[in-house]
């Protein structure tokens, strides 16, 4: 949830990230209502509570005929304050439905406008020219028996997919490849759950918008995530966090499930776009004043990370139409993909600043010892879609596939044979 302190000292700075965002400014003025009327409810009962508690006084002094009549009075005074506190109970149900229909302030050095109007920051490796007509990672996959569409589909149906032998094996390789980096930058490893509590997946904001992207386990009132940052936001709700050691980072290692309910007939091919992955996920607890510097950390990171696995790739500043309702600034890296000739996502690192923090209770004392919130941050590390990258850009005319010197300690292999 944003800061309401920012809304009733600058409501038109609200409207304006709204409009950035390509959202509906109506709900600010909502929230304004709506905190309007809670702050007068809030009034109102302490008011009548105050006069009660005045009255009782009164009562007490009183004798007789004059007692009775206070008591009849403080009955109907009673009822006041029962009808005041329902009121204002009424009023901040009304506050927190609007607060948390209202996305994160966007970052005013986000681009404007949607998903095509990102800013291209940087450009790293150049794409090959090949002397061969180069294979996708479909193809490749089935020649290197690393990956079984066919019987992925009849298991479990479209868009699944079983990763075998050297496939598997290879994904391992880069998983603890990134595992590695994580720790030896100061992440502390995580294998957290999958399945979470709504309030939990509220709280990282994903049951808005993208509620349709998520599996719920209906008859347990939980959810399967979709990236292990939500585990990682909830891992310290409702906790007052000790950051005078400097900012909280953990690596997250987990499966993720996503129902891709909005992308029918795209990349209906290979492992581009599926429903279930492995990935692990780096996540921030930080000083708001510190984020913009956490994030930048996120993204040099992540290109450390990528020129490991030797592709060529862009970075990119999403434009704030593209944000998520968490985040406030958002930096995706695309690989180079020869046989689409484009670049698509492997990476994405998100400033969230206090939205999440806001909406779980996470907080830290600041110098005063004073509890504040926490700005949140996450970034992702090595997924099951960088396998598309790295056999489509390795691969050779025989159809092998040159592994990455930083993978090699971990696959124990230089090069990856075909099998058929």
């Amino acid at each position: 949830m944003i800061d309401l302190k920012v809304l009733r000292e600058d409501p038109e700075a609200v409207r304006a990230s709204q409009r950035a965002r390509g959202e509906d400014g109506g709900a600010v003025d909502a929230l304004l209502s709506a905190d309007e009327r809670r702050r007068s409810a809030v009034s109102r009962a302490d008011t009548l509570r105050a006069e009660q508690k005045q009255f009782g006084k009164q009562v007490g002094k009183a004798r007789g005929e004059e007692r009775d009549a206070l008591l009849a009075k403080g009955k109907e005074l009673a009822a006041e304050v029962k009808a005041a506190e329902a009121e204002q109970s009424e009023a901040e149900k009304e506050l927190d439905q609007a607060h948390r229909a209202l996305p994160n302030l966007v970052d005013t050095a986000a681009p404007v406008g949607g998903e095509d109007d990102y800013t291209v920051l940087e450009h790293v490796g150049t794409p090959r020219e090949f002397d061969f007509t180069p294979l996708d990672h479909l193809d490749l996959g089935v020649r290197l028996g690393a990956l079984d569409m066919e019987r992925g589909a009849k298991v479990s149906g479209s868009r699944f997919y079983f990763l075998t032998g050297i496939g598997a094996r290879l994904q391992l390789a880069l998983l603890n490849l990134a595992a590695a980096q994580a720790t030896e930058a100061g992440y502390s490893l995580m294998v957290p759950p999958v399945l979470v509590r709504p309030e939990i997946m509220a709280g990282t904001g994903f049951l808005g918008a993208h509620a349709s992207e998520i599996y719920r386990l209906e008859e347990d009132d939980l959810y399967l995530v979709g990236t292990s940052e939500v585990p990682l936001a909830g891992y310290h709700a409702d906790e007052i966090l000790d950051l005078s050691a400097g900012p909280r980072r953990y690596a997250g290692w987990s499966t993720c499930f996503r129902r891709e309910a909005g992308s029918y007939g795209k990349d209906t091919r290979g492992i581009i776009r599926v429903h279930q992955f492995d990935k692990i996920e780096l996540f921030t607890y930080c000083a708001p004043a510190d984020a913009a510097a956490e994030h930048q950390r996120l993204l040099a990171w992540e290109k450390e990370l990528l020129a490991k696995i030797e592709v060529p790739y862009r970075v990119i500043d999403t434009a704030t139409g593209d944000l998520g309702t968490s985040a406030a600034r958002k930096f995706d890296t695309e690989a180079w993909v020869p046989t689409q000739q484009s670049y698509r996502e492997l990476t994405s690192t998100s400033n969230c600043t206090t939205f999440q923090a806001r909406r779980l209770n996470i907080r830290y004392r600041d110098e005063n010892g004073k509890p504040q919130v926490v700005a949140t941050l996450n970034g992702t590390g090595a997924t099951t879609r960088w396998l598309v990258a790295i056999l489509e850009n390795h691969q050779q005319a025989d159809g092998s596939v040159v592994v990455p010197a930083a993978l090699r300690p971990y696959l124990g292999l230089e090069v990856i044979e075909p099998i058929a």
